[in-house]
């Protein structure tokens, strides 16, 4: 499906690969400039950018680490600079996500999730606002997950950080409303894309056949829903968390 975004300007973090290559991908061919976010990965976001121009697609890399709030602040000046003012921020940068025991977990690596998912966001979406309330218009767009209502266990260091971030998204939404600014999440399920490569296959299968559709989703299936939210057609559509999963979670 096309959402006809021309003349607005998307940033989305982590978008060398996964998840975040594939939304880069969808938001340029529906006519945005898009900034790619990459913080270890330039090549691979470089690759992002390349695909994007031979569809006939505008982007460029922009290296930052969004858990910093000096880069963060780089990173917008050099995307408006470059592309113009940010109508359109995805934030799905993410960071290792270990499986630990109780007895094992620790507050730093509680911390570790927390940067992601609510320092960066706070980052990037106090970067963008003030111009996003100036024109009365703006979409900020959190990648979550499942997890959150699933309680995976021993992995609660990334589960309560999802959580978080989901409480932001509702805050900002009530907050930010009166501007026309929307903010709403896109809470895929188990997406395989290049982190779960060495997954074990029966995992897979496992739970590909615990979703009532019978199967996984892919990248492009979020991407879909980010474009979506992302256009005109959403401009009604806030503070929601939008399940992209095959009904592995209903309500």
């Amino acid at each position: 499906m096309s959402h006809d975004l021309s003349g607005k300007v998307a940033l989305v973090t982590g978008a060398s690969r996964g998840l975040g290559a594939a939304i880069a991908v969808k938001l340029a061919a529906c006519r945005a400039r898009v900034a790619v976010n990459t913080f270890a990965s330039p090549p691979k976001a470089q690759q992002v950018v390349q695909q994007i121009r031979a569809a006939g697609g505008t982007a460029e890399v922009f290296a930052a680490d969004v858990r910093s709030e000096e880069e963060v602040a780089t990173l917008v000046k050099e995307v408006e600079t470059k592309l113009g003012p940010i109508d359109v921020l995805v934030v799905n940068a993410t960071g290792p996500q270990p499986f630990v025991k109780l007895e094992d977990l620790t507050w730093r690596q509680c911390l570790d999730q927390l940067e992601f998912f609510v320092k960066s966001p706070l980052l990037l979406a106090k970067a963008v606002v003030g111009g996003m309330k100036r024109r009365r218009s703006g979409r900020i767009i959190n990648i979550g997950s499942e997890v959150f209502e699933r309680g995976v266990p021993e992995f609660s260091n990334y589960v309560s950080a999802k959580g978080a971030q989901l409480g932001l998204t509702w805050s900002w939404a009530m907050e930010l409303a009166p501007w026309q600014i929307t903010v709403n999440l896109v809470a895929p399920g188990w997406i395989p894309t290049e982190r779960h490569v060495n997954d074990p296959q029966e995992q897979k299968d496992a739970y590909a056949k615990a979703v009532p559709m019978g199967h996984m989703g892919n990248p492009e299936d979020v991407a879909e829903a980010v474009a979506f939210l992302a256009s005109d057609g959403a401009k009604f559509i806030t503070g929601q968390k939008l399940a992209v999963n095959g009904g592995n979670t209903l309500g």
